[in-house]
């Protein structure tokens, strides 16, 4: 018992320790400097001047932050309901015994092989450009010509342009996850149930999404980590460092951590760390309150 004790501390301590290395420990760092003024992010601890918890109230009374949480509230929210509502559809329609699924799933999937940067320029460029974009083009060949002057990228529409091509790119990621789950349902709960007359909707309401709640748990976790991590796409959509249409709390993180951009006029790699504390937390609570109000521990196949 003592060897396979002594095996198991073996193998298990470079795993453990790497992880603490690059995992745990950065984490802690963060946590410390975010209670510190810093200003370089590469500055020894004996730089660091303690404030406390003045970082936070600084956030909070700042209104370019306060912007930058209300526009992440709504990426999460609206493109989250968006996205899950039509990755789920998605996911039901193709395991529902059509033809070609597999092409059908490779092309819905195709956007999260392209690159951000690749897959904003092209919506820019071809969809939203208002001389021979798509959607000029479009609105134009069918007479709309008010919609078709519109100009998507400018301050009043930017947000939803940039709302509705992020949620494009995002629909296949979580298709794939709901699809995973529904094909881990027995056939057989849905022949039993088609030989009692349940049609489709009663099928999918009675047995598919009871039985997916544990993936519902897993994709709004999984939609909360990359909506926090929204950074690349406001970046390409606005020409200006601190647009309040665009700007995200990651975004302001590195406006204050690296001194970028216009409104910022003193680096503070620690109030910059205050910023990603706070959004870890909001992660953790998203998580939580799933959570409570998703329960799949009574649900069995």
């Amino acid at each position: 018992m003592k060897r396979n004790r002594t095996m198991f501390i073996v193998f298990l301590a470079p795993a453990l320790i790497l992880f603490c290395a690059v995992f745990v420990y950065p984490i802690f760092r963060t946590i410390i400097m975010s209670l510190f003024k810093v200003e370089n992010i590469t500055s020894g601890m004996s730089e660091w001047a303690f404030v406390g918890i003045e970082n936070y109230k600084s956030l909070v009374n700042t209104s370019l932050f306060r912007i930058s949480m209300w526009n992440l509230f709504r990426i999460w929210l609206i493109g989250g309901l968006v996205v899950m509502s039509l990755a789920l559809l998605f996911a039901v329609i193709l395991n529902s015994g059509i033809r070609f699924k597999r092409f059908y799933r490779a092309v819905i999937y195709m956007p999260n092989i392209i690159s951000a940067v690749a897959l904003a320029t092209m919506w820019i460029q071809f969809v939203y450009n208002p001389r021979f974009g798509l959607l000029t083009t479009t609105f134009k060949n069918l007479g709309l010509d008010s919609l078709a002057a519109i100009n998507w990228t400018d301050s009043d529409h930017k947000f939803w342009a940039l709302l509705f091509a992020y949620c494009f790119g995002m629909v296949g990621y979580h298709m794939l996850i709901f699809s995973s789950g529904i094909e881990k349902i027995p056939q057989e709960l849905f022949e039993a149930s088609t030989i009692d007359g349940a049609s489709k909707p009663q099928q999918f309401r009675s047995i598919t999404w009871p039985l997916l709640s544990g993936v519902v748990k897993t994709n709004i976790t999984m939609w909360s980590i990359t909506s926090v991590a929204f950074f690349v796409w406001s970046q390409l959509f606005s020409m200006v460092t601190a647009e309040t249409q665009t700007i995200t709390p990651m975004v302001y993180m590195y406006l204050q951590v690296f001194g970028a951009g216009n409104v910022i006029s003193e680096r503070n790699a620690g109030l910059g760390a205050a910023v990603g504390v706070l959004l870890g937390l909001c992660v953790v609570i998203v998580f939580v309150v799933t959570n409570r109000l998703i329960k799949n521990d009574d649900l069995e196949f």
